[in-house]
């Protein structure tokens, strides 16, 4: 059983940088595959990236590449999503997500474990 709870979400400004936090507990972290999400009101849940458990591998969506960087720290049981150069079209609520196998590019079926998400928004 893996718990997660992300956190530092909040309002910026357009071409702002944001760094999100996901804490989990349970002691088998180090073998999970991380994944974050978005979802906006009214749209399906849409993968952001994800990074392997070695933390040696990264994957991101189109969207996001190049601006967004997923790390973990798995001596802390944490993994972050680095947003820079925000846009407003990325105004969402992120997730983090854990799976114990499969593809980095597997989507939200994937995943066995969710966080309850935190909210960004991006003003113009």
């Amino acid at each position: 059983q893996v718990q997660l709870v992300e956190s530092g979400g909040g309002l910026v400004q357009a071409g702002d940088s944001l760094r999100l936090s996901c804490a989990a507990s349970g002691r088998t972290f180090s073998s999970y595959i991380m994944g974050w999400f978005r979802q906006t009101p009214g749209k399906e849940r849409e993968f952001v990236g994800a990074i392997s458990w070695n933390g040696i591998t990264t994957v991101y969506a189109d969207s996001v590449k190049g601006r967004f960087t997923i790390s973990r720290d798995n001596a802390k049981n944490t993994v972050s999503l680095q947003m820079n150069s925000l846009k407003p079209e990325d105004t969402a609520t992120y997730y983090c997500a854990a799976k114990s196998k499969g593809s980095l590019y597997g989507g939200v079926g994937s995943y066995d474990y969710w966080g309850q998400g935190t909210q960004v928004t991006v003003s113009s």
